[in-house]
């Protein structure tokens, strides 16, 4: 068994005013820094490798934990024409076109973006590459979180996720000695007041 902790980035701007921040790369925000400076990895994950999307974003949080190794396959989805959108925005300026493309669930994909399903297929090869491995420390995006998500329970993205992960937060997970995930599924906190 192999334990894994995917760490969302910290905050940017664009996180900040609910933005869809794919392949672009706004810094981490003021307050992303001060968020960052108090988050703290588990023990279980203390001392562990750390692999990296490898966005600047992701990147500057991985650093915070210690050095860190960037592995392509975390990079965030492509949201194509979507990227810098809220999606309210996108509703409201195409409400039929918008609603059809979002009830394709794993299979939505933006104009010019990335399928949800081939952000899990990126992240099944990597997992079973990390299998029989000792714990790993994944930073990353909301979009691979929520790929891992589908991975260990099916979830099929057209309802809520199986397990919110807040910010200040890090979902745990378990590969089996295939790389599947297990559907033990845990969000951690990453702060040393929030937890038990």
């Amino acid at each position: 068994m192999t334990a894994l902790l995917l760490v969302r980035h910290a905050p940017t701007a664009w996180t900040a005013t609910g933005r869809l921040t794919g392949r672009a790369d706004p810094p981490l925000s003021a307050t992303g820094r001060a968020a960052l400076a108090s988050w703290r990895l588990p023990t279980e994950f203390a001392g562990a490798p750390i692999l990296t999307s490898p966005l600047a974003r992701a990147r500057e949080t991985a650093d915070a934990f210690g050095p860190a190794t960037v592995e392509p396959r975390l990079v965030e989805m492509d949201w194509g024409t979507w990227e810098g959108w809220r999606l309210a925005e996108l509703r409201a300026a195409d409400p039929p076109g918008v609603a059809a493309v979002e009830a394709r669930g794993l299979d939505l994909r933006p104009p010019a973006g990335e399928r949800p399903r081939d952000l899990v297929l990126r992240l099944a090869a990597l997992f079973a590459e990390l299998a029989g491995a000792g714990p790993r420390v994944l930073v990353t995006h909301k979009g691979v979180v929520r790929a891992a998500m589908v991975r260990a329970t099916g979830w099929d993205y057209r309802s809520a996720p199986p397990v919110r992960v807040r910010g200040g937060e890090a979902l745990r997970l378990t590969l089996d000695r295939t790389g599947d995930p297990l559907p033990d599924l845990a969000a951690i906190p990453l702060t040393d007041e929030a937890r038990p």
